[in-house]
């Protein structure tokens, strides 16, 4: 899951009660239906922060609930509200994670594209844009490994 460090980076997940929060402001169908039908409770999650110098894997969180609807869609004061969201028939939805560790020093994007297992991961593709994405088991292990971390 990427997010953009000065918006929410894994440092305020580590500040929210109980290291946990609510996975909110998907915007995007494809990252949505991945939240909705893929993501299930007890996923592991690499916290991606993007936007940022260097672009680092930070560590890993997990999730804790799976999808449900995504209320900031439904509240015109919130910053990801869609007025076309409908409450009985949900648009977007969301998954609640927790924080699992901190990475002593973050896996860099370099760090990737050097490894023989992350080269191809889908955060490294041109054009790839998307706040959610897949993550196979080889690629899990091999981050935790560059992180110098058991997974």
């Amino acid at each position: 899951m990427k997010s953009e460090e000065s918006c929410y980076s894994i440092d305020h997940l580590a500040a929210e009660k109980n290291k946990t929060t609510f996975w909110d402001g998907i915007r995007n169908y494809q990252a949505r239906n991945m939240l909705r039908d893929d993501i299930k409770k007890g996923d592991g999650v690499l916290f991606y922060h993007s936007n940022c110098d260097p672009l680092v894997i930070a560590g890993t969180a997990k999730v804790v609930k799976e999808g449900y609807a995504d209320h900031t869609a439904f509240d015109p004061v919130e910053k990801h509200y869609d007025p076309k969201s409908n409450p009985d028939n949900p648009t977007w939805y969301m998954v609640d994670i927790k924080l699992v560790k901190k990475f002593p020093e973050p896996v860099t994007r370099d760090m990737l594209k050097e490894d023989p297992v992350t080269k191809n991961m889908m955060v490294l593709a041109r054009g790839s844009r998307l706040s959610v994405q897949p993550v196979t088991e080889e690629e899990w292990e091999a981050v935790h490994r560059l992180a110098d971390v058991k997974p």
